[in-house]
């Protein structure tokens, strides 16, 4: 426990310091995911100051701050602080309607002081209100960024919380005394996190046109493949960024969800407003060089992203429809970048064989939710009822898909493709074995959330899918 305080009066900074995240970013993601059309209005509120842009978005949105992750190590030490007598104001840039809400929840502050809608209640602005308030006394401030620094000067006591070591080097000689607490986590780290470079292991979808087409030594059509990759890739990490940010409330609700760098605060918001767009524009210049219908395809992809983003994932079975549909437009993609046709019987194998997955992606989910107790699945159409009409339907696309693909190999023009096309048939068990280990597991409730990513880390499905890519390397 840190030593005795130099001075009574305690003043608090909320975004950064008591809290781990900002609500001004807290709020805009939130409106916008609601009524995206206030984001024309936006720069005509930033047009009048920061202050009214932010007491605009606190009169639009009421935000569950009880679920705003905190320092924890700070905030137990301003209840031992509390418990010892010692005056704690909070006093924040945020909007006095945030501030007033934040500081009700806690129960903490004697008072707590925002901006008006027309002062911005920071750095300088922010001392000559604690100086009104201290009588020109002692204080004892705790802040974490750079805007802090004026305030910690004449601060008879400073308070450095979630601080950069760059930050801490600048006031490390400052004559009054210095605590410190909660020491930020590595960005890096996070933001590799956030863009789940894991999940690009779904892309490599785009490489099957290739491989169908027997193409894999071609180093020119190789190297298309590669570059459709990594634009599929980035723009994939700019989606996951941006729908990590619009399920902020529902992912702190979840039970392992809530560890994301969004939602546990370790990444600031201001990142990923940043950076989505750039990993989104980088996409689309590495896609450039690519044939045009790559572009059309990358696009439609794009936008159907942000569409389950915002609104298809709410929709009953429509997301899932929308998830099979996104991992075919990889296959469609890979195709278009080498510029080969897709079959109609390809594309539907695909159809069904990724509905299902994603069926079973919404089957394990709820099969947790019962687990809890709980009947409502944050953010989703559905709720524990729907557990067995999941199951039966699930379980249907994937002998679907099967048979499709049975049909697929069948076909005279996949035939021809082939020195031995018999061979292809034993893929079918394989495909079986894949699938149906996937929906045992699910049942048993040890699945992950995502079935794709758990057949791609599981020794036996590996080693079918393994068996299955020689028998086409031997058909061939």
């Amino acid at each position: 426990m840190q030593s005795i305080s130099t001075s009574n009066l305690l003043f608090v900074d909320m975004d950064g310091t008591l809290i781990k995240s900002d609500l001004m970013f807290e709020s805009l993601i939130a409106l916008l995911k609601h009524k995206i059309l206030y984001l024309c209005l936006m720069p005509f509120w930033l047009l009048r100051g920061r202050a009214f842009f932010k007491q605009q978005l606190a009169k639009r949105i009421e935000l569950p701050v009880e679920l705003i992750p905190l320092n924890e190590e700070f905030f137990v030490w301003l209840q031992f602080e509390r418990a010892r007598g010692r005056s704690l104001t909070l006093i924040s840039a945020a909007d006095q309607a945030m501030v007033d809400s934040m500081s009700s929840s806690l129960g903490l502050f004697d008072a707590a002081i925002g901006s008006d809608g027309k002062t911005n209640l920071r750095s300088e602005l922010k001392l000559e209100r604690i100086k009104q308030l201290s009588a020109g006394g002692d204080f004892a401030y705790a802040g974490n960024s750079t805007a802090d620094i004026p305030v910690w000067e004449d601060a008879s006591e400073i308070i450095i919380v979630n601080a950069s070591p760059r930050l801490k080097q600048r006031i490390k000689n400052s004559e009054a005394p210095i605590k410190e607490f909660d020491c930020p986590n590595s960005k890096l780290l996070s933001f590799v996190r956030a863009v789940r470079p894991h999940q690009w292991l779904k892309n490599l979808l785009v490489f099957l046109p290739l491989v169908l087409a027997h193409e894999l030594t071609n180093p020119e059509l190789l190297y298309a493949a590669g570059l459709a990759f990594i634009s599929f890739s980035f723009c994939a990490s700019s989606v996951y960024l941006l729908n990590d940010m619009l399920d902020l409330f529902a992912d702190r609700l979840h039970e392992r969800k809530r560890f994301r760098p969004f939602a546990s605060g370790n990444l600031p918001l201001a990142y990923g407003l940043a950076l989505a767009p750039l990993l989104l524009l980088a996409s689309f210049v590495i896609a450039w060089i690519l044939p045009h219908e790559f572009i059309v395809v990358l696009f439609v992809y794009w936008v159907l992203t942000v569409l389950y983003s915002f609104y298809i994932k709410r929709l009953y079975l429509a997301d899932v429809g929308t998830l099979a549909l996104l991992y075919t437009l990889r296959v469609v993609a890979g195709a278009a970048a080498i510029m080969v046709d897709s079959t109609l019987w390809l594309l539907t194998f695909s159809l069904l064989l990724f509905g299902g997955l994603a069926i079973a992606k919404r089957y394990t989910e709820l099969h947790k939710l019962g687990a809890t107790g709980e009947s409502q699945a944050a953010g989703r159409a559905y709720t524990t009822a729907d557990l067995q009409p999941v199951f039966y339907s699930g379980v249907f696309f994937s002998i679907a898909a099967v048979i499709v693909f049975a049909v697929y190999i069948s076909v005279p023009a996949t035939a021809n493709l082939y020195t031995s096309p018999l061979i292809l048939w034993g893929i079918l068990p394989l495909l079986l074995f894949i699938l149906g280990r996937i929906w045992r597991v699910a049942q048993r409730g040890e699945l992950n959330d995502d079935p794709l990513l758990f057949a791609l880390q599981d020794w036996p499905s590996l080693c079918a899918a393994a068996s299955s890519g020689a028998l086409i390397w031997l058909a061939i």
